[in-house]
């Protein structure tokens, strides 16, 4: 009987506060037609009057005063709770979780989430340097970065950043041991610094384009690593020639610490993007976010 007279209840609570039904249809938003017809219905289940009518005002009789008393508190406490609830809905709390490269954590992340940790203490993000394509819905992450021509079609995705270029770069030292390569194909002939995709377990094959000829380079040489700021710090080292996106390499090209060759070989690719599931409702703290990193661009 609760939850078929719940209406109901709420109709009389409201009469018998507002004093008429005309009121209480106003704060309601219903019909004063309608509403006298749920409290009518509410007194026939119950077998008891609850109101006393009359052609200007009502007045609760013995029994009703008895009902408000008993049920009045209780949507009272009820109305309170979903204040509550809604207030820490909209307040931006809880840890959002991120799956994506340290690079983009370091030079794309953190600098436009930094201000909003700051602005927002209740905030808290975790970060999951991984290389690997994981399945963010089944690893219960709210987002992952990735490039935007690896993205699942399922997923929304979100540009963050610019189009990349990959660089192909070796010190000064190992170029003044070795020839510099004028062409893709004469990587074979060098020592190359590989890197080990963790989702599939082999190794990166090292692609390059010019006009309409393409190139696929399967490199080898002494070093194989699964993250990249081991393959820049080995090509530092004079250990070989190394392929990643150019902003890996920036400040050590201008200081010279390192030689681009095979320029005209890499041509621009779609950046990072954010990607998340399209099904998922955001959380406010997840939309400040993605509002952050989108705007960042």
């Amino acid at each position: 009987m609760f939850k078929r007279n719940l209406n109901d209840l709420l109709s009389f609570v409201a009469v018998a506060r507002a004093g008429t039904f005309t009121r209480a249809a106003a704060q309601l938003g219903v019909t004063q037609s309608a509403l006298s017809q749920a409290v009518s219905g509410l007194e026939t289940r119950l077998k008891v009057r609850l109101l006393a009518r009359t052609t200007r005002s009502v007045s609760l009789t013995p029994s009703g005063e008895r009902l408000l008393n008993a049920i009045g508190n209780r949507f009272d406490e009820i109305e309170t709770e979903l204040e509550e609830w809604s207030a820490l809905r909209d307040r931006p709390t809880g840890t959002v979780r991120l799956t994506c490269g340290d690079h983009v954590q370091r030079t794309v992340l953190m600098p436009r989430l930094t201000p909003l940790l700051l602005k927002y203490p209740e905030i808290k993000i975790e970060f999951d340097i991984n290389y690997g394509f994981r399945d963010i819905v089944a690893d219960r992450f709210d987002a992952g970065v990735r490039l935007g021509d690896t993205i699942d079609k399922d997923m929304i995705a979100v540009p963050i950043g610019p189009s990349l270029r990959m660089a192909v770069v070796a010190s000064p030292s190992y170029f003044s041991k070795h020839p510099m390569p004028t062409s893709p194909r004469e990587l074979v002939d060098h020592s190359c610094i590989n890197i080990r995709m963790q989702s599939g377990g082999g190794l990166h094959v090292w692609d390059f384009e010019r006009g309409d000829e393409q190139v696929n380079v399967r490199v080898d040489g002494q070093l194989i690593f699964n993250t990249t700021p081991n393959v820049v710090d080995a090509a530092l080292a004079g250990l070989g020639i190394a392929w990643l996106p150019e902003e890996e390499f920036e400040p050590h090209l201008e200081e010279g610490n390192l030689v681009r060759v095979l320029q005209e070989w890499c041509q621009p690719f779609p950046g990072y993007y954010l990607y998340y599931p399209s099904r998922r409702q955001p959380s406010p703290a997840f939309s400040l976010v993605l509002e952050a990193l989108r705007n960042g661009r």
